[in-house]
């Protein structure tokens, strides 16, 4: 799939859901390409603690804009940071792809951010999975605002929740929303 019309299937949702893991999974079993857009951006300017430290959370967003914008346009399985819903043009451009939310419980996302580089959840003095919760709160309307399906990763092996995102992107369409 290749061009602006191609419709990609992207995931979406918070830090920890297991997005990158379950996309790959899926792309494999679908025979299309797979792109991270938080692996775009680390590639072409470096780690994103990095950028947050040096150029700030403003900048990150721009070049995480211009990561979602380039994947889209080539279709297959995508993989979005847990922000790039943030940005207003990215959700408009969701509109015309299948979107799949992938949720994950505090309880099992503590051992997933654990040790990690996520800038946002970095501040000093501040428990990460506290800060990831209040993150999630604040984020939950556009992730659910974009999403066309939900799919809960907390129990059982990654390969089921992909093979149930397969299951549905064989018959699922873009929602169109207005």
């Amino acid at each position: 799939m290749t061009g602006p019309a191609a419709s990609a299937i992207v995931l979406v949702g918070p830090m920890g859901a297991g997005k990158t893991s379950i996309g790959k999974r899926v792309a494999k079993i679908l025979e299309l390409g797979f792109v991270d857009t938080d692996a775009i951006v680390v590639r072409s300017h470096g780690p994103i603690a990095d950028i947050f430290s040096t150029r700030g959370e403003a900048h990150f967003r721009e070049l995480e804009r211009e990561a979602v914008t380039q994947s889209l346009a080539q279709g297959g399985v995508v993989s979005l940071g847990g922000g790039s819903v943030l940005h207003p043009d990215t959700r408009a451009d969701l509109r015309a792809h299948r979107v799949a939310l992938l949720t994950v419980s505090p309880a099992i996302v503590a051992g997933r951010i654990g040790g990690g580089h996520r800038p946002l959840l970095a501040a000093e003095g501040e428990d990460p999975v506290a800060r990831w919760h209040c993150i999630l709160e604040e984020r939950m309307p556009l992730y659910t605002d974009v999403a066309d399906a939900t799919f809960d990763t907390s129990h059982g092996p990654l390969s089921d929740v992909a093979d149930q995102i397969v299951a549905w992107a064989r018959t699922a369409a873009p929602k169109g929303h207005s």
